[in-house]
């Protein structure tokens, strides 16, 4: 029977230390660091890429709208038997 009380204190104890012990880690990263960067980047040329141009996209779909039509109608033509 005072095994148990003692293995339970000792299970307590653990809990509290574990607990403090992690309080200690998590108020240790509380502090914001004091890293002062200045970055300044200067960038002369501009090229334009293909894909931001809207026109392409434009034509893109349209063709892409013509191709589904195409495929959808497929061939139904003229289905008579010979």
């Amino acid at each position: 029977m005072k095994t148990n009380v003692v293995k339970h204190q000792l299970e307590r104890f653990g809990i509290l230390a574990l607990t403090f012990l992690f309080s200690v880690m998590a108020f240790a990263q509380d502090a914001a660091p004091g890293l002062d960067v200045d970055v300044t980047t200067t960038k002369t040329t501009t090229t334009e890429e293909w894909f931001t141009n809207p026109l392409y996209w434009v034509v893109g779909a349209l063709l892409l709208i013509i191709l589904i039509a195409v495929v959808a109608r497929g061939n139904r033509g003229d289905r008579t038997a010979p």
